[in-house]
């Protein structure tokens, strides 16, 4: 039937020995996937839910809060701390910005804040380049009235 192997016992043992380092390389490479799996399911078992809300911090000295986004959005930078539904409430309500693409203010639903818009603060300067608008101060003159 299969009689494709040699005669002499030599090449035959050779065959053996070769296949048998085959074989322990083989259920090595099963063991290690085996483990990677077992630990990659581990993790996803372990892996903390995502926070509901988070703040975006800013640069420098303290990290003011900047921005408030819902947990899952794709917009918030990497500084960023998770906030509770009470103190994301309140922030926004403290007058905080709230992040044009997830909406925060509008998924909240905060009562005294007209539905998907967010204060801007008067004490807060415009980013440079921006011009006013409605929701904006207006600027002061540095030579007075």
């Amino acid at each position: 039937m299969f009689d494709d192997l040699p005669e002499d016992l030599p090449r035959l043992e050779t065959l053996r020995v070769w296949h048998t380092l085959w074989l322990a390389r083989i259920n090595a490479k099963i063991t290690a996937v085996q483990q990677r799996q077992a630990e990659t399911e581990h993790g996803r078992r372990r892996r903390p839910s995502p926070a509901e809300w988070t703040v975006e911090l800013g640069i420098g000295t303290g990290r003011p809060p900047v921005q408030v986004h819902a947990g899952d959005c794709h917009m918030a930078g990497k500084r960023r701390r998770p906030v509770g539904r009470d103190e994301a409430r309140r922030l926004l309500a403290d007058g905080m910005r709230s992040c044009t693409h997830c909406r925060p203010d509008t998924q909240l639903d905060i009562p005294g804040l007209p539905r998907g818009t967010t204060p801007v603060p008067p004490d807060r300067p415009l980013p440079q380049g921006h011009q006013p608008n409605e929701h904006s101060p207006a600027p002061t003159s540095p030579r007075g009235p």
